[in-house]
């Protein structure tokens, strides 16, 4: 049976022939050798969806891994595009091909999405949020009467997206926790970039207690995500990233220096409120440090200055009287 072959610049056309999973593996293999070297290959065998057919997805994983996090995984992403498989597997990612070119004044999200993969820290978490990451643009593109485009609530309908993609495919079946950091990322990689140096400690504090453990992997997506031409932007987006982590280090160090409450806060509340030495006393407590941490007290005030805001919230509390 001869393969059906496509050269860089033809177009393809129908296949009658059956499937053939060999296809899929050895187009992978011509991506990832192009993402390793730079150079593109040619001829590059036809995939269908046809061919995806019986081939289980932890076959392909590994290669995609390589190929993702590869210095030259723009190429390796082309290749996959002109073999057919990026659309046989991830059509979501193919839609963003020629979205864009300047006539809706934006960006060709597809040259954009390649750019971020390639500028994003090679780890697997950062490399496969940054092929989704901008996904859901395709069904939240609009534009308003002044004629300006807007893609609102693109990054939430992008993580439902890779949901849906995810239970299709099954392509992180085996690993669980890369795929909720990667979905996690997706969803949140606009959050750092709305930060313009007017954010207040407890503002800080509360996006780094929301991003938790994907902090790092978070900021080094909103890093890779600045890929604009214009160097004055593009200036002012690198700094507001390294500032807003200078800031986070640095409110971290000073809350593992101070504890959010003073010594003898306790003894001071059983003073004003007639509590015996109880549970009850350290329930205050603890709901004290938490009101410290969302920022609706301060922390490292005098006990007076607790004791007057349990004094005004008795109910809240559990203190009768």
């Amino acid at each position: 049976m001869s393969e059906a072959v496509l050269t860089p610049g033809s177009s393809q056309t129908v296949d009658p022939s059956p499937a053939n999973p060999e296809r899929v593996v050895a187009a992978l293999e011509r991506a990832l050798e192009a993402a390793e070297t730079g150079n593109p290959t040619a001829p590059i065998l036809l995939v269908r969806r046809e061919d995806m057919a019986g081939l289980g997805r932890e076959q392909l994983r590994p290669g995609l891994d390589r190929l993702i996090t590869a210095r030259h995984a723009d190429a390796g992403l082309d290749a996959l595009l002109t073999s057919g498989l990026l659309e046989a597997l991830l059509p979501e990612a193919h839609a963003l091909v020629g979205f864009g070119d300047g006539e809706w004044r934006h960006k060709d999200v597809w040259k954009h999405t390649k750019q971020v993969v390639i500028q994003a820290v090679p780890r697997l978490e950062v490399r496969w949020a940054a092929l989704f990451h901008d996904i859901g643009k395709v069904k939240t593109r609009s534009i308003s009467e002044s004629g300006d485009v807007h893609f609102f609530g693109h990054a939430e309908v992008g993580a439902r997206m890779f949901d849906k993609l995810e239970r299709r495919e099954r392509l992180f079946k085996a690993d669980q926790a890369l795929f909720s950091e990667v979905r996690f990322l997706v969803l949140h990689h606009l959050r750092a970039s709305s930060y313009e140096g007017q954010w207040s400690d407890s503002a800080v504090r509360r996006f780094t207690r929301e991003m938790g453990p994907h902090l790092d992997d978070l900021l080094c997506l909103s890093r890779a995500d600045i890929t604009t031409k214009r160097p004055e932007k593009k200036r002012r987006g690198i700094r507001y990233i390294h500032e807003l982590s200078e800031r986070i280090e640095q409110l971290n160090a000073e809350d593992e220096k101070l504890p959010p409450l003073p010594k003898g806060v306790g003894e001071l509340l059983m003073a004003e409120f007639g509590l015996p030495p109880s549970k009850l006393v350290g329930d205050i407590k603890r709901a004290l440090e938490a009101a410290c941490e969302t920022g609706e007290l301060l922390s490292g005030r005098p006990s007076e200055y607790y004791a007057q805001f349990v004094a005004e919230r008795r109910e809240r509390f559990g203190i009768s009287g």
